[in-house]
């Protein structure tokens, strides 16, 4: 800028990756499709340095969004996935080989387990799960063969907050890169690669796309190596993004910062009331004072967003039922970061490991997980209410 000030975050997000090079031209760039590229010339066809050559590795569509991921996540590199888990599983397996060895939060995405436990075990690579407040002490699970460690922040479902710096210090000293899933902040709470970590990886399907209509998957980095792995590894595989996919989560970028303060309130008008209430357990939001890693949250992150979780007393599945179908502004499905808000119960006791969570039943309430939209927070909790009210006739009903 002339006056030499830095621009402001949602000034960034709406002004990189825009048109620039003609007199004039759209707002932004329209969806380019392309499978051919054509060249007018044979020198263009045979030169070394060609922006565009195939559509598999992207048109100006491509570019101006990894331009604006890149001012996201303070990354020098960018590449996209066709999904969130896509992101992850390819950049796992950008650093992977037969025979070695790599760290995965307990906390992690289910499928990313899923995908560890048999795909890269199959290619002959060992998953070992660590407790996501393990901390520093991650180095003494570092072997010689580890090849990556993977962490996510909050954990999915359980929303433990790791220390991101502590891991990196200890990955950086072995020579182990450190991958972070960046989904709950959206990159714009929390900036992993100033924090330690080699890549940061993020499904845009989430916050950044914004309207539950697109699937992608964001890899950011500034390591030249770990480019250079994750570059060849998408290369080889034949991974691509649908143009169409790639506008959606651009325009879905442009009003980032004004939607997620949105989210924030809300998330967290929810969560203070369902921990005001005495028919629920415990509210799972790390932006609460009663939340265990909440000083964590409060040192590394600038924000929260709508996801969180709490838990039911223990209950009947007449109960449970009763609960989710007097719900009528929160839907039932899977994901989450769009304008609308979502619970569902989610079944962590399928999926830990180290630190394994009971089954619901006499002694556990079932786990629900929120994400809180763009409606009125006032709508949100009567509609909340008239559920809880549902859970407690179908209780007395027995």
């Amino acid at each position: 800028m002339a006056d030499g000030k830095k621009k402001d975050e949602a000034t960034r997000l709406v002004s990189s990756g825009r048109p620039k090079e003609r007199p004039s031209h759209p707002v932004t760039h329209p969806p380019e499709r392309a499978s051919t590229i054509l060249f007018p010339t044979y020198e263009d066809f045979t030169a070394t340095e060609r922006e565009f050559f195939y559509g598999r590795f992207g048109t100006r569509t491509h570019r101006a969004f990894e331009a604006s991921i890149g001012e996201l996540e303070a990354a020098e590199h960018v590449y996209l996935a066709p999904s969130g888990l896509a992101a992850v599983t390819l950049s796992l397996l950008a650093f992977a080989q037969p025979g070695s060895h790599i760290l995965v939060t307990d906390s992690a995405y289910d499928p990313v387990r899923g995908y560890c436990d048999r795909f890269l075990k199959r290619m002959q690579v060992e998953t070992e799960y660590y407790d996501p407040h393990i901390g520093s002490d991650i180095a003494g699970l570092i072997r010689e063969n580890t090849a990556a460690i993977l962490a996510e922040s909050p954990g999915s479902l359980t929303f433990e907050i790791q220390d991101i710096p502590a891991l990196g210090s200890a990955a950086k000293q072995a020579g182990v890169p450190l991958l972070v899933d960046n989904t709950w902040s959206a990159g714009v709470y929390f900036k992993p690669l100033d924090h330690g970590a080699t890549v940061s990886i993020q499904a845009a399907t989430k916050y950044i796309g914004g309207h539950s209509d697109c699937l992608l998957g964001t890899i950011a980095m500034n390591d030249p190596s770990a480019e250079r792995k994750v570059a060849n590894c998408l290369r080889q595989i034949g991974s691509n993004v649908s143009a169409d996919d790639v506008w959606l989560a651009h325009r879905g970028l442009r009003t980032l910062a004004a939607r997620l303060p949105v989210h924030q309130s809300n998330g967290i008008a929810l969560a203070r009331w369902l921990e005001a209430r005495d028919d629920v357990v415990c509210v799972l939001h790390p932006a609460l004072e009663s939340h265990p890693d909440h000083e964590l949250w409060k040192r590394d992150f600038t924000g929260a967003t709508g996801l969180f979780g709490f838990e039911l007393p223990p209950c009947s599945d007449k109960q449970l039922t009763a609960f989710c179908n007097a719900l009528e502004h929160f839907g039932m499905g899977y994901s989450w970061g769009g304008f609308e808000s979502l619970c569902i119960p989610v079944p962590v006791h399928k999926y830990r490991t180290v630190s394994p969570r009971p089954e619901p039943g006499p002694e556990r309430g079932p786990l629900m997980r929120i994400h809180a939209g763009l409606e009125s927070a006032d709508d949100l909790i009567m509609d909340l209410e008239q559920a809880f009210a549902a859970f407690d006739a179908a209780g007395k009903q027995g």
